[in-house]
C-alpha cells in the first residue's frame, strides 16, 4: 500500500511540495500509474514495456562531477570525469525542482549495498512512474519504511532540459554528481541506466577511500561449499553466460563490493540486455520477464503484445529490469564469503592469448587496469579488422578515482585472502578472427570448472614468452594442444607477429596509467620482440 509523505519526509529543503509526492508506491501501483500516465503498455507476459525517448543508453559526454574541495584533489579528471561548478549545479537543481513542482512526482526510499556494514540510504525522486519502478527493482528494498534523512538523493526529471549557455552543460541532457551535497541530478534523458550508474559511480568514489573496500564492475556467484567466484568482462566476453550457473547461487550480475570479510551486491536487482533473447539461450532472464518487470525500448510483433527481441529498430541496447528474487538461484541477502577465484574474461579476436592462464599479483593488477577485449569485424559499420577495446578495471566510465588505486586495492586483497586470478580468453584460437575458430563454450566451462574445483591449481604451468602468462599443461575436458595458443596456429611466424602487435597495443594503452602505477605493475608489462620468430 502506498504511503503519504509525513513531516519527517519533508521535501521543502529541495523546494518541492510534499503534497505532490506519491511516496513508496507498490509495484502494482507503479505499473498502474505508468499505464494511466501513458508511459507504456503491458506485454503478453505482463511486463511493463516503455520507451526511454531520445536516449536509449547512457550519455558519457554529459556526465559531470562537481569540482569542489571534496573532489578537486581526488577525482581522476578528464574525458571520463568532467568538471562542473557548484554554481552551475545549483542552477540545475533549481530548474529541475521547479519543473517537478508543476506536477505529481514519485518518491522512493531504498538503499545500496547488501552487507549492512556498508549500507547507503538513497531517496529517489522521479518524474515518471517507470523510473520509480526501476529504482524499486535495481536498489535494495526496505521491508518497512524507516528512512528519515537519506544519505543520498537522486532527482531524475526527463522533461527538464538544461541551457548549455547558462548551465555549464554540453547540451540539454545531463547527469551530475555532487559529492559535497550528496546528490545526483539527471535531466533531459529518460534512460534509467543513468540512475543505476550514478550511484555506482558514487560507491566507486566513497568505498575505496573511506572503507578500504574494492568496488567492482563484475558478476559474482557462490558454490554449495561457500566458495565465491567473481567474473569481470566487457560486453561480448561471456560474463553473464559464464556466471549464470544452475549449480551455483547468483550473488549479483553487475556491481559488487569486496569488504573486510565479504563480497556483497550493491544492488537489489538485474538490468539485463535482451537483444535476441530466447528461453533456450538465457532461461533465467527470459523467465524473469513477467508482471513487475520493466522492458525498455523493445518492439512488439505486429498486431500483438508479444515482444520481438530480435527487433532493434529503436536500439540494440534493449533492456529488462527486475528484482533479483525473480532469478531462481539468487542468494538473498546477496552477501557471500570473499572470493577464492577471480576470472578476467576477454574475447581476444587476435587469437593469441591462452584460453586460460594464471596471473601473479603484478599481472592481475596490470590486466585489471587494462580491461582488454576486442570487437570483431562485422559488428559495426566500417569495422573490417578486429578493434582493440580497453576499459580500465572493466568499467572505466564509472571510475571517479585513478584506476591504479583500484588495482592496488585488488593486489592487497589478493595477498590477504590468497585468491587465484585467471585470465580467460573466450575469443579465438588457431588464428585471428576470420581464420581461427571461436573457443568452444564447453571448453571454457570446463576450464572454469577446473579452476573452481581446485584441480587446475595442481597442474604444471609454463609461461609464454611475450605476455609472461602461466599456461597449464593439462586441464580436464580440454584438448591439451589448445592450451598453448601458439601451438594452434599453422603459421607460427604469423602468431608471433600478431602476439607482438597485441602486446604493443597493451603497452601503448598503458602509457596513460604508467606514471601512477607501481613498479610491481610495470614488471608485468608484456615484452615485445623486435624480430618475432
Amino acid at each position: 500500500m502506498s504511503k503519504a509523505l509525513t513531516l519527517k519526509h519533508d521535501l521543502s529543503l529541495l523546494n518541492l511540495d510534499s503534497g505532490l509526492a506519491k511516496y513508496q508506491l507498490s509495484v502494482p501501483e507503479l505499473v498502474e500509474e505508468a499505464l494511466k500516465n501513458g508511459e507504456g503498455t503491458l506485454t503478453d507476459h505482463g511486463a511493463l514495456a516503455i520507451d526511454t525517448g531520445k536516449f536509449t543508453g547512457r550519455s558519457p559526454k554529459d556526465r559531470f562531477i562537481v569540482d569542489d574541495e571534496v573532489t578537486k584533489a581526488q577525482v581522476w579528471w578528464g574525458d571520463i570525469n568532467i568538471r562542473i561548478s557548484a554554481s552551475h549545479f545549483d542552477r540545475l537543481l533549481e530548474g529541475t525542482t521547479l519543473r517537478l513542482g508543476q506536477q505529481h512526482f514519485y518518491v522512493r526510499d531504498v538503499y545500496a549495498c547488501a552487507d549492512p556494514d556498508y549500507q547507503t540510504t538513497i531517496r529517489v525522486i522521479t518524474e515518471t512512474a517507470y523510473q520509480n519502478l526501476f529504482a524499486d527493482h535495481l536498489f535494495l528494498r526496505f521491508e518497512e519504511e524507516v528512512v528519515e534523512t537519506p544519505e543520498w538523493t537522486i532527482i531524475a526529471c526527463p522533461s527538464f532540459l538544461a541551457d548549455p549557455l547558462t548551465d555549464g552543460t554540453r547540451q540539454g541532457n545531463f547527469s551530475v554528481i555532487n559529492f559535497s551535497r550528496k546528490m545526483i541530478l539527471i535531466g533531459g534523458s529518460g534512460y534509467t541506466g543513468e540512475i543505476k550508474k550514478g550511484i555506482f559511480s558514487v560507491l566507486n568514489f566513497v568505498l575505496p577511500a573511506s572503507r578500504h573496500t574494492l568496488s567492482m564492475h563484475c558478476s559474482a556467484n557462490v558454490g554449495r561449499d561457500g566458495d565465491t567466484a567473481i567474473f569481470f568482462g566487457l560486453s561480448g566476453t561471456g560474463k553473464t553466460t559464464l556466471s549464470a550457473d544452475p549449480e551455483r547461487g547468483l550473488i549479483g550480475d553487475d556491481e559488487h563490493g569486496w569488504g573486510r570479510d565479504s563480497i556483497f551486491n550493491f544492488e537489489g536487482g538485474c538490468y539485463a540486455k535482451c537483444i535476441d533473447l530466447t528461453e533456450e539461450k538465457e532461461p533465467q532472464i527470459f523467465k524473469a520477464i513477467r508482471f513487475g518487470a520493466l522492458l525498455e525500448n523493445t518492439n512488439y510483433f505486429s498486431g500483438s503484445r508479444e515482444v520481438d527481441f530480435s527487433n532493434i529498430e529503436k536500439t540494440e541496447n534493449t533492456r529488462v529490469a527486475y528484482p533479483i528474487h525473480y532469478i531462481d538461484n539468487a542468494i538473498v541477502p546477496s552477501v557471500a564469503n570473499v572470493p577464492k577465484n577471480i576470472f578476467f574474461l576477454t574475447a581476444d579476436a587476435f587469437g593469441v592469448l591462452p584460453p586460460i592462464s594464471r596471473l601473479n599479483r603484478g599481472q592481475a593488477m596490470f590486466h585489471f587496469i587494462s580491461g582488454y577485449t576486442a570487437k570483431v569485424a562485422g559488428t559495426e559499420a566500417g569495422v573490417t579488422e578486429p578493434q582493440l577495446t580497453f576499459s580500465a578495471c572493466f568499467g572505466k566510465a564509472f571510475l571517479p578515482l585513478h584506476p591504479a588505486k583500484y588495482a592496488e586495492l585488488l593486489g592487497e586483497k589478493m595477498d590477504q585472502h590468497q585468491v587465484n586470478v585467471w585470465l580467460v580468453n573466450t575469443g579465438w584460437s588457431g588464428g585471428s578472427f576470420g581464420v581461427g575458430q571461436r573457443m568452444k563454450l564447453s571448453y571454457t566451462r570446463a576450464m572454469i570448472a577446473a579452476a573452481l574445483n581446485g584441480s587446475l591449481e595442481k597442474a604444471d604451468f609454463r609461461a609464454d614468452s611475450i605476455f609472461g602468462l602461466q599456461m597449464p599443461n593439462v586441464c580436464a575436458g580440454v584438448p591439451a594442444e589448445i592450451l598453448d595458443p601458439r601451438n594452434t596456429w599453422a603459421d607460427k611466424k604469423s602468431y608471433d607477429d600478431k602476439a607482438n602487435e597485441l602486446a604493443a597495443a597493451f603497452l601503448d594503452n598503458f602509457k596513460q596509467f604508467e606514471s601512477c602505477s607501481s613498479e610491481e605493475i610495470r614488471s608485468a608489462f608484456p615484452k615485445v620482440a623486435e624480430n618475432a620468430s
